[in-house]
């Protein structure tokens, strides 16, 4: 461990901001749950969220540790190439804006497969979309717990495996206790605060880095080509190409994932049933787009900073390797109280993400498979709500166990494989059951199955699992025949065609009353407060 991190550590001061950041939230989640009264109030927060308030909570469950940590980490390392991330991830709120949002709040009541079941038979389409959602919950939580573990030993001064493991357990404890009594409302203003302090955090950061350089950005960035030829890095970090030179199809699977996989991501998707008309979903996905650019701004700040400041072989070596940057970059501005905040606006990060992650999960075990599926949408509301609950205790075990499982593991592929599932499995069936009115129950069971099970298989014979130092299994097993890192580039073109495919030679005609009800609903919003029973 890096020796300046250890001395300049303070455990202790970390530990106080995390209780008092777990405290207020959670008398605000108490308070929170006093109007949770029915389904609508636990899923979808009784749709009493203002655009802005909305906006800023999808900011913050959008925001993930690895947003933060992850890109400046990446900048500090592989410089012009580790902010595609960002640009990566901002521009697919505009796919989000323009294709998913208003529609999505119009047509649904709770979940994603409200969408995808809405003219369509609802027991296969609903079983595929639940899968699908907890297929990606599940993957994207396991990488927010197992970076939990890692991380927040580190900035906790936790540095064994029994250490590690106990803080994942505290992290899925405080999360089923989050989820369990506030529902989706406590969640959202769990979210709303983490995303104000993230934000404020790193605009600190970044105000405190253009000082050291006088506020001459020219200066950031000169500083930062000195250290990196210092430090004997070949190519030119404020140009393209030092990660991504070498394979370019690589990094356009990945963007492709990115982009398309942000609109498919079920617990962003069901933010949208949190606000009481579709213009506040617009306006909730305006405000976030502002959040999120202003924040990626200041991670291009901090990672430069890094870059200049601390040193891309420092960063490697220390523990956590790319996710110390920004830890280490506060570490050399502020000291050890920096470093407190930084240490508990990461775990507040964590928590308020993997709550997000939970709660969807819930809703979609709760209200596709329990209450659509096996009760045939007759179940009783109450009845489904303490399902719900149980749901979540489940997920939080699972959690734990996976993230203690990952522990030293290389999760960044849970992370892709959960973009990657979205784009391939959910984005094809959602834009086709809003926009194609020949599209068949089977066209959209086929595309989500053909996306799901093609991204996993692609994941699996990948480099990312063996053949590479960083690989899950190591350099020493070898069975990837895939060459890119990132199904996306194969697996989304796959989940489109199954999707036509199926449906084209499908002779069954879908009801067209339906068909014209979406339509109407999901551009005027009419009858978007009924439930939807067919």
């Amino acid at each position: 461990m890096n020796n300046d991190l250890v001395e300049a550590n303070n455990p202790v001061l970390n530990i106080i901001i995390f209780v008092l950041f777990v405290g207020v939230t959670l008398v605000i989640v108490l308070r929170a749950s006093r109007t949770n009264k029915s389904a609508a109030d636990y899923y979808a927060g009784g749709r009493s969220f203002s655009g802005t308030q909305n906006g800023t909570a999808i900011a913050g469950d959008y925001l993930s540790a690895a947003s933060f940590l992850g890109i400046v980490g990446a900048i500090a390392v592989n410089g012009y190439d580790g902010f595609l991330y960002s640009i990566g991830f901002l521009v697919a709120w505009i796919v989000a804006l323009l294709l998913v949002a208003e529609l999505m709040r119009n047509t649904a009541k709770f979940t994603m497969a409200d969408v995808l079941s809405f003219r369509l038979r609802q027991r296969p389409v609903r079983m595929a979309a639940a899968l699908s959602t907890l297929a990606v919950s599940f993957f994207y939580l396991l990488a927010q717990m197992a970076g939990a573990g890692g991380l927040v030993s580190l900035l906790l001064g936790v540095d064994a495996a029994l250490g590690q493991s106990i803080v994942i357990v505290v992290v899925g404890a405080l999360m089923i206790v989050y989820v369990l009594i506030g529902g989706m409302k406590g969640t959202t203003w769990v979210q709303i605060i983490k995303a104000f302090l993230l934000i404020l955090g790193a605009f600190v950061m970044t105000v405190w880095v253009g000082a050291r350089f006088g506020f001459d950005f020219s200066a950031l960035l000169g500083g930062a080509v000195e250290t990196a030829q210092a430090a004997g890095i070949e190519g030119d970090v404020l140009a393209p190409g030092l990660k991504y030179g070498g394979n370019p199809l690589d990094f356009i699977s990945l963007g492709l994932a990115l982009v398309l996989g942000t609109a498919g991501l079920p617990h962003v998707l069901m933010r949208f049933y949190t606000v009481p008309t579709a213009k506040e979903a617009r306006r909730s996905v305006v405000w976030a787009i502002v959040l999120i650019g202003v924040f990626y701004l200041f991670t291009l700040v901090l990672g430069y900073g890094a870059l200049a400041l601390v040193g891309p072989e420092t960063v490697l070596a220390s523990p956590g390797g790319v996710n110390s940057a920004a830890p280490l970059l506060a570490l050399e501005l502020g000291g050890s109280v920096l470093l407190g905040l930084v240490s508990a606006v990461a775990f507040a990060t964590i928590l308020a993400v993997v709550a997000g992650l939970t709660i969807t999960a819930s809703a979609s075990f709760a209200h596709d498979i329990y209450a659509s599926v096996i009760k045939k949408g007759k179940a009783d509301p109450a009845m489904e709500v303490k399902v719900g609950r149980w749901t979540v205790i489940g997920i939080g075990a699972v959690a734990i166990l996976g993230g203690i499982g990952a522990q030293g593991q290389n999760v960044a592929f849970l992370v892709a494989l959960a973009f990657a599932v979205a784009a391939s499995a959910n984005l094809p069936t959602i834009l086709y059951s809003l926009f194609w009115k020949r599209f068949t129950t089977r066209g959209a069971v086929g595309s989500m199955y053909t996306g799901l099970i093609s991204a996993l298989v692609l994941i699996f014979f990948s480099p990312v699992f063996s053949g590479t130092p960083t690989a899950v299994f190591g350099e020493g097993v070898d069975f990837a025949w895939f060459p890119l890192t990132n199904p996306g580039l194969v697996s989304i073109p796959l989940g489109f065609l199954a999707g036509w495919f199926f449906s084209v030679t499908d002779k069954t005609v879908e009801s067209p009353v339906l068909a014209a009800e979406m339509e109407v609903r999901s551009l005027t919003g009419y009858g978007a407060e009924k439930a939807v029973e067919h």
